[in-house]
Parts: structure tokens; sequence; C-alpha cells
């Protein structure tokens, strides 16, 4: 398991007043208090067996926090210099761990490179593969965020799609949350109500055995799902898709992992999404930066 409990020197144990649990926090491990708040907020703190709620408790006795625990099992480095680096992200590795039963995601192999203050810059979803970029420092994620939400890093993905889309082809439809309460929650939908999303999209080959499109993808603005929801919208779905096109009962079986590779082969046309950011290219301190993935995208599925 990734997560461990882990005892913190206090010094109230042996006889001396205790500290804000805030406070404590601050100063066992040299964080700033908003960090010392998101330990709490995320029930990582207990004292005496206890959890601490409260960021102003007073910690008497024996304090125990849990923390990630890197399980490293390699990735594979496209790009790296001195303030970032770019990977190539396997499909099905979350980007973040997302909780205590989450066994390994990618931060196992950021921070055992580059230390825990390492973090991806963008996100991709779980089962999209390819290319992801790393900040090696807070700030400097924060400095690629505000590129991407500016549009100043093109991204390009690959896609496999049902049928044989026009040749070259756009979609600009605005997105948002589902509004329906007992749908899936993080399913999209199109909405006049939603945020504003274009994609570009261009056919680069069909396969006619399979009946499937090998289709290049641009996004341009940064929607969740958008590139999987505007082809689903144009009766295009990217194989392998376990939210669009499904009903609940379906996508509840995928995601719990209850079916095998064959029944979600037979159910969505292949057992992953097959979505893959391909290209990344930016310009950083006056240098321009064109980064391909070299994976064979189509191997396991052509």
């Amino acid at each position: 398991m990734p997560y461990k409990k882990i005892k913190l020197e206090n010094p109230s144990s042996s006889g001396k007043s205790g500290k804000k649990a805030f406070l404590f926090l601050m100063q066992s491990l040299k964080i700033p208090i908003n960090e010392a708040q998101k330990l709490i907020d995320k029930k990582r703190l207990f004292c005496n067996g206890n959890l601490v709620e409260r960021k102003n408790e007073i910690l008497q006795g024996l304090v125990e926090l849990i923390v990630y625990e890197n399980a490293p099992k390699g990735v594979k480095i496209v790009f790296e210099n001195d303030e970032f680096a770019v990977l190539e992200k396997p499909s099905g590795v979350l980007c973040h761990p997302n909780g205590r039963n989450c066994e390994y995601s990618l931060c196992d192999e950021i921070w055992e490179l580059w230390g825990n203050c390492a973090c991806v810059a963008h996100r991709l979803d779980k089962e999209t593969s390819g290319l992801i970029l790393v900040a090696k420092n807070k700030n400097l994620q924060v400095e690629f965020k505000t590129m991407f939400e500016k549009r100043l890093i093109e991204k390009e993905y690959l896609a496999l799609v049902q049928g044989c889309v026009k040749e070259k082809f756009e979609v600009n439809l605005p997105m948002c949350l589902t509004q329906n309460y007992d749908d899936i929650k993080t399913r999209m939908q199109i909405s006049s109500s939603g945020k504003k999303a274009l994609s570009f999209f261009q056919r680069l080959q069909f396969y006619p055995k399979f009946d499937a499109s090998l289709v290049l993808c641009k996004p341009f603005t940064g929607r969740q799902h958008q590139l999987r929801l505007h082809l689903f919208h144009t009766g295009h779905k990217i194989l392998g898709e376990p939210l669009y096109g499904l009903e609940k009962e379906q996508i509840e079986q995928i995601l719990d992992g209850k079916l095998s590779e064959e029944e979600r082969v037979k159910l969505t046309g292949a057992k992953r999404l097959m979505l893959h950011s391909q290209r990344l290219h930016f310009f950083y301190k006056e240098k321009e930066f064109d980064i391909s993935s070299n994976e064979e995208f189509l191997r396991e599925f052509i």
C-alpha cells in the first residue's frame, strides 16, 4: 500500500504543553499553514489514535500522520531539463492518488525522481496515455498552468474512433458537468449554458477492416472530456470509451473493474480508451520545445 502511518515527535508527550494541530504540523514538517490545513482536511492527522479534525485542536500525546509512500514501477522520460520534464503516461494510471486504497499513480514516479515539490502541470484522464508535462517545483507548475489557460501550450492527441470521419472538421459546442444527479458525476454534457469548447479534428487513416478512423485531435480549449464528448456528439465515439454512449450500469461495471477485457471489447470496441497525448509544443524562456511521443499507440489494436 502506498500510504503508511508515521509517528511525529511530540514534546508534549514528555510533560510539556501541547500545540495547536496546524502549528504542530508547520513546525514539525516545515510547511506553510495552507499545507498543514490540507493534511488535516484530508484526515491524515491522528492524536492518541483519534482523528484530528480541527486545526486548533491541542495535540498532547502520540501524534501520527498518514503519508504517501512512493512505489515506483518505472516510467519513460521523453524529455528533461533542470526545470521540467515530459513523461509517457501509460493508460490506466491516475495522475494523482485518489485515496488511501490507490496502490499506484504517476506521483509514485514523479516524487521518486524529483521529490514531493514536483507535480504535473496538466492532467490526463486515467485511461488516456501519452505525454504529460511535469514541473519540478510549485512555482513553475503555476506558470505552466497559466500558459495552458492562455493557450500558449499546444496539445495534440491521437484517437481511434468508430466509423469513417470527414477528412477535416471542427466542433464548437459548449460543455458542462451533467445536471442529472442520478448520472455518473464525472460525465459531461453539451449545454448552451456551459463553457466554450472548441476542437479540431483531421482524419489520418481509415481502417475498413475495423470500420475505424485514426484521428488527429487538437483541443483549443481545455475542458474535461472535451475531445471524448465532441467526438461522441458527432457520432464517432472513441473506441474503448467507458462513459459516453453507455448506460449507467455498464459504466459502473467498467469503472469498478467488473468486466473482463473480452466483455469490454465487445461492449466498447477496445479494452482501453483509445486516446493518446501525442505532442506538446510551446515556447519557454525564449526557447521552443516541440516534443512528440514515440509510443506505438495502435500496436495492441491494429
